[in-house]
């Protein structure tokens, strides 16, 4: 008899938890209704909002497809090799940095660190080789920017 009650108890508690849950549900629904009850209002400008948001896509759209068409002519590569390009100077100072897009195309600038003199170079790089002859560490600079 003591089992039956008991049985009873816990079904009595499921139902009772699973009804609170329910209610917890209806209550969050009833809890977006607008508090003068005007649901029809409420959507009209909803839908105002929708419409705005619509003429506001519309016009970033021109401007993404023209992001999107300069994205690969875009700097996005880059690459740095530093060495020591003189005997008279230690400590790897001198650099080539690799400014490449996406199509290997771009611009090698080089400096040359001495100890009297620090020279500057750029050289001009176009489907990842360079238009002029490439030293060892600027071809190295175009490999390590263009990922291998």
């Amino acid at each position: 008899m003591i089992y039956v009650l008991l049985a009873v108890i816990a079904i009595t508690l499921l139902i009772v938890l699973w009804m609170s849950m329910e209610l917890n549900k209806v209550r969050a629904l009833v809890a977006t209704v607008p508090d003068d009850g005007n649901v029809y209002q409420m959507l009209r400008s909803v839908d105002a909002e929708l419409k705005h948001q619509e003429k506001t896509v519309a016009a970033i759209e021109p401007r993404l497809a023209a992001v999107e068409a300069a994205m690969p002519l875009a700097i996005s590569r880059t690459g740095v090799v530093a060495y020591d390009a003189f005997d008279n100077i230690a400590g790897n100072q001198s650099r080539t940095i690799a400014l490449l897009n996406s199509n290997g195309d771009g611009v090698l600038i080089s400096l040359l660190v001495g100890r009297d003199e620090t020279l500057f170079f750029t050289k001009q790089v176009r489907g990842r080789q360079g238009v002029e002859p490439l030293s060892p560490e600027e071809e190295a600079a175009i490999h390590q920017a263009m990922g291998g």
